[in-house]
């Protein structure tokens, strides 16, 4: 967690894009395995989120779409932050086994971002597809770096509101 919460931090400090950071690990080995941070606005995309950038340089670096295939090492998404309704969609789709976070959606919201509407009960839903979920790692480092973005003056895009 603590790459996931500098790498956010970093891309706050260096104005070079949002406050998240994600990285992919093998879960045994704890190898890096890739890392990705949020680049929304910078490549103007509204996909280019930390965890998805993470899942996108893994898939290259096993040479797989899958990171749950039988000849790869369970691999586990670190997050600095609990998936947005976009990130939390890929991650069954991905093939990790595990998840850890560190801010809560709740900071996330208190700052502006909107996360899109997700299942109050998500963390189950992951958990019966045999994804475990791990949730407060280092939650006051990843929330000082949301407060640092907020405070930068840095766009919050896509604060429209939501539903959940």
């Amino acid at each position: 967690m603590a790459v996931a919460v500098e790498v956010a931090r970093r891309n706050v400090e260096e104005r070079t894009g949002g406050p998240f950071g994600a990285v992919i690990v093998e879960v045994e080995s704890g190898r890096l395995v890739s890392v990705g941070v949020n680049r929304v606005v910078e490549e103007n995309a509204a996909f280019a989120h930390a965890e998805m950038l993470a899942f996108l340089m893994a898939g290259r670096a096993v040479k797989s779409f899958d990171l749950g295939a039988d000849h790869l090492p369970a691999m586990q998404l670190v997050t600095s932050a609990e998936p947005c309704a976009m990130c939390l969609g890929t991650v069954p789709w991905s093939g990790v086994t595990s998840v850890v976070c560190g801010a809560r959606d709740a900071d996330i919201r208190e700052i502006g971002f909107d996360e899109g509407a997700k299942p109050e009960n998500w963390i189950d839903g992951l958990n019966a597809r045999g994804i475990t979920v791990t949730m407060d790692v280092l939650r006051d480092d990843a929330v000082a770096v949301l407060r640092r973005y907020a405070a930068s003056g840095s766009i919050i895009y896509n604060s429209r509101g939501s539903s959940a």
